[in-house]
């Protein structure tokens, strides 16, 4: 196919692997490039993609469809604000809390990070913000500070009260919140990010490993562990803690926060009381995804259930999993994934853990076994699909692989609409 070689240079330029889009966005984003340039043909506009750098961008920007908004996956937030305020502490003046937000999309994400480091009390001395993004016209809107309707989703709005004004049907981000961040163009994947070593106490880059194949997941990986602190924290996205385990990080252990620090490093800190920021309100850490089915539905060797627990010993034996397994006690969190599934009837969350917990063990086998059924259970569950996924490639599995990674970026697409 003609489209081929498209597919490869998006691949070697920013690492996307097509499938996870779809073949068909990028096929009519080049029917869109095609157009406006007119090209007489593909081959046409091959040539003209060749010869122009500003084509290249112009054709990555057709392709990326940025979806973010302000206080996207508020536990993050929430956690940060703590952790914040301890980091200052131990540095004692020293320098500046150093954050990252990669990719920065249009700047919804480093404001947010911003005005929950105000809004939680830090000094704005005390620490600075960059945000890196591919896309120019990205960085660009982010810099102007002017959001519409679909960058406030949400009943908690009471932030964009305190930090914006109205500007027309907009809102225009204060100057306050606006000089803490540095916004700019770059690649995740540019050599040069490697002269940032260790620069950023805690990096945020959420929703960009979905895009890529196997192979560039673990160098992404390998370039925001360079780039975090050794005491630093990296945030990811719901769906892509499955290759952290591999290179050396662990969950801090702050449930929904997605928090990851280095293995060797203390014991995780839980946070009960993070620093108030008036944000919306942090999600219990009972697991969202949770698929109800008959008792003997995929465990025909289940113990039978005499009599139906009450709701409220069921939300508490999972709340109790879900805070072991985010601490690392593998043993706890296992014995109550097993008591769980003789209670209870099974669930695709419980599975997940059960499946990390051999995952991490270095168990592929059974690993396998546990994420298929919660799969059986979810079909779209995105961690599960993730996790298989990278254990399928471990194993030579590419196509297997790829199919369940399509199905991971769609899930987490169609959960944000």
């Amino acid at each position: 196919m003609s489209e081929q070689r498209f597919f490869r240079f998006l691949q070697e330029r920013i690492g996307l692997d097509v499938e996870s889009v779809g073949t068909a966005m990028v096929e009519r984003a080049l029917r869109q490039r095609c157009t406006l340039v007119a090209a007489v043909n593909l081959d046409d506009y091959w040539v003209r993609l060749q010869q122009s750098t500003d084509e290249q961008q112009a054709l990555i920007e057709a392709v990326i469809v940025p979806e973010t908004w302000f206080f996207r996956y508020p536990e993050s937030f929430t956690a940060l604000a703590g952790l914040a305020h301890k980091r200052v502490a131990e540095l004692a003046g020293a320098r500046p809390l150093r954050i990252l937000s990669l990719p920065c999309s249009t700047g919804e994400e480093p404001y947010s990070i911003a005005m929950a480091l105000l809004d939680g009390g830090l000094n704005p001395g005390a620490f600075r913000i960059d945000g890196i993004d591919i896309s120019p016209s990205s960085v660009a809107k982010g810099e102007q500070g002017v959001y519409g309707r679909n960058s406030f989703r949400g009943s908690e709005l009471a932030f964009r009260e305190r930090h914006f004004s109205v500007v027309d049907e907009a809102h225009r981000l204060d100057e306050r919140v606006r000089q803490q961040v540095s916004l700019q163009v770059g690649n995740v994947l540019d050599p040069a990010l490697r002269a940032r070593e260790g620069l950023y106490d805690f990096v945020f880059c959420r929703n960009l490993l979905i895009y890529f194949d196997v192979p560039t997941q673990q160098r992404v990986f390998e370039v925001l562990k360079h780039l975090t602190h050794a005491q630093g924290v990296l945030f990811i996205g719901p769906a892509e803690g499955s290759l952290l385990a591999r290179l050396g990080m662990r969950p801090l252990g702050i449930a929904q926060s997605f928090a990851y620090v280095r293995q060797d490093e203390a014991p995780p800190v839980i946070i009960a009381k993070p620093a108030p920021v008036a944000r919306p309100a942090v999600v219990p850490p009972v697991p969202a995804r949770i698929v109800t089915l008959p008792p003997r539905v995929g465990r025909p060797n289940a113990v039978p259930v005499a009599k139906p627990m009450p709701a409220k010993d069921e939300a508490q034996l999972l709340a109790s999993i879900a805070q072991h397994a985010n601490a690392g006690d593998s043993a706890q969190a296992r014995e109550g994934c097993e008591r769980y599934l003789r209670k209870f009837a099974p669930k695709a969350q419980v599975y997940y853990w059960m499946g990390l917990l051999s995952d991490t063990e270095g168990d592929a086998a059974q690993a396998i076994t546990h994420y298929r059924k919660a799969l059986y259970l979810e079909p779209q569950h995105p961690e599960a699909l993730m996790h298989l996924a990278m254990l399928l490639a471990a194993q030579g599995d590419e196509a297997g692989a790829r199919r369940l990674q399509e199905r991971a970026a769609r899930a987490g697409r169609e959960s944000e609409r």
